[in-house]
């Protein structure tokens, strides 16, 4: 199911069933799975790792070297997880020696224009909207969306089922479950429509709530708050996971958004 006008390297590894339109371009350290389709005019560079059933819109970059002065050719990969759809024109950058790779989950969706920078972790059933820009070394937990023309930060962090506003600039890390907005990016509340589109009950949900109405409304700093959570709110997984983020968060989590601050709604 190969076009003529397509080149594909021998070295190449492709499931029999793959679907490649015309004037795509496959380098030879590539593996990609069955059921795939690829779009016309696309480049797949070496090191790029493509699932089973995912879709590659045309204009798409995937695997080429990262954008760093540091990279000095060492081999690593850029991964794409099964039932992923690619949109027009987005670039993914392999890893560098730090990480080793770029890992996009299964089941996402990256549209148009977005670019995935190197040593990227991006987790399963993800969204990034249109001309998404992720530095490099960014981590986003599964079932994330990140709105368009947003730009990520170096090294930042963004947890589980959060949802970030479009036109976001994301220079600290964002805790899971809640939602990131305005400007400066601030805490916006517990992301409660998508945890129960995703089946939490509502049990868990106000038991979120409790968490960060503790960290942001109580006037705690940080440490404080975490002692609070810890010794008087039940333990449960959401509670420490939470927990463990912001105590291992290396930029610092997102504040609550008060007044004095520049605010463009």
């Amino acid at each position: 199911m190969t076009h003529p006008y397509t080149y594909i390297d021998p070295n190449a590894r492709i499931a029999p069933n793959v679907k490649i339109d015309p004037f795509t371009v496959i380098h030879g350290d590539v593996k990609i799975g069955e059921g795939t389709w690829i779009g016309s005019n696309v480049t797949i560079m070496d090191g790029t790792r493509i699932g089973k059933n995912c879709r590659v819109f045309p204009g798409a970059v995937l695997g080429a070297i990262p954008q760093d002065l540091k990279f000095d050719g060492e081999k690593s990969t850029a991964e794409i997880g099964d039932h992923t759809t690619i949109r027009e024109f987005v670039t993914i950058n392999r890893g560098t020696e730090d990480r080793g790779k770029t890992v996009i989950g299964k089941h996402c969706m990256i549209m148009a224009y977005s670019h995935i920078a190197h040593d990227c972790i991006v987790g399963d059933h993800c969204i990034l909207s249109n001309s998404v820009q992720l530095a490099g070394h960014v981590t986003i937990g599964n079932w994330s969306v990140v709105g368009g023309v947003s730009a990520v930060h170096q090294f930042v962090n963004i947890g589980q089922h959060c949802f970030v506003a479009g036109g976001s600039l994301v220079s600290k890390d964002i805790p899971p479950y809640i939602k990131a907005v305005r400007n400066p990016l601030s805490y916006g509340g517990v992301n409660s429509v998508g945890l129960k589109r995703r089946g939490f009950s509502l049990e868990q949900i106000n038991h979120i709530l409790d968490v960060y109405r503790t960290i942001y409304n109580k006037g705690f700093n940080t440490t404080q708050a975490l002692e609070y959570i810890e010794e008087e709110l039940k333990a449960t997984d959401e509670r420490d996971e939470i927990v463990t983020f912001i105590r291992e968060s290396g930029r610092g989590i997102i504040k609550r958004f008060s007044k004095g601050a520049n605010d463009d709604e």
